[in-house]
């Protein structure tokens, strides 16, 4: 399976925004990583839907959205409006997500489930056949800059195996701590979507950050 690599925004030169996502389409990033923070859900405020419809006219690939916010549900038809191509929220903000999860395919975007470090693969097994990506945070989230946490492999290989045990081609996706080495850890535990953000923007040579974030050694 392809690696997907997606930049993560939070670590951009917003001065420069346009540009940057420019560049990170031209290195090879597969994806663009949205980060939406509420200061409720997590300890941090990044930006919302206004700079959203901005990303949406400057990318021209697929735009990923990542809700960090309590009760997402109020929120989902704005980020559908605001140019997501996919949007995934995190399960330990809403009382009912199999709910979200249909309101976003009712928008015809693709769906993802995320979970903390501390949320184990058993709370969200039931919802895995209904979406599109699963998010296994490597880091709390709230900040970039973070260093992978290793004990979230095993959380890794056990949503890639549940996976492949029902015949799904649901993505396992990382964000948080992603750089040339733990990229190598990511894959081999069964992600195929690695979020980063510090690693990819702070690179002189971007396409080659990319390439090395890659399956080229598996």
């Amino acid at each position: 399976m392809a690696t997907v690599i997606s930049a993560s925004l939070l670590s951009c030169d917003f001065s420069e925004l346009g540009r940057e996502i420019n560049r990170a389409e031209q290195a090879g990033c597969d994806w663009i990583h949205f980060d939406v923070m509420d200061g409720v859900f997590v300890p941090n405020i990044s930006f919302g839907e206004p700079l959203l419809k901005y990303v949406r006219k400057c990318a021209k690939g697929f735009v990923d959205t990542h809700l960090m916010i309590t009760r997402p549900e109020r929120y989902i038809e704005h980020y559908a409006k605001a140019g997501s191509d996919m949007i995934t929220f995190h399960v330990e903000a809403t009382d009912n997500p199999r709910a979200v999860v249909d309101k976003i395919h009712s928008l015809g975007k693709k769906a993802g489930i995320a979970v903390k470090p501390d949320t184990p693969v058993d709370d969200i097994e039931s919802l895995i056949p209904a979406v599109e990506n699963v998010l296994i945070m490597t880091v709390y989230p709230g900040f970039g800059g973070q260093s992978f946490i290793p004990a979230t492999l095993k959380k890794v290989t056990e949503a890639r195996e549940f996976i492949e045990r029902i015949g799904l081609n649901t993505h396992v996706q990382v964000d948080g701590g992603i750089n040339d080495q733990t990229a190598v850890l990511a894959r081999a535990a069964g992600a195929d979507v690695l979020v980063s953000g510090s690693y990819l923007f702070s690179a002189q040579n971007m396409a080659g950050a990319v390439y090395s974030l890659r399956d080229n050694d598996i």
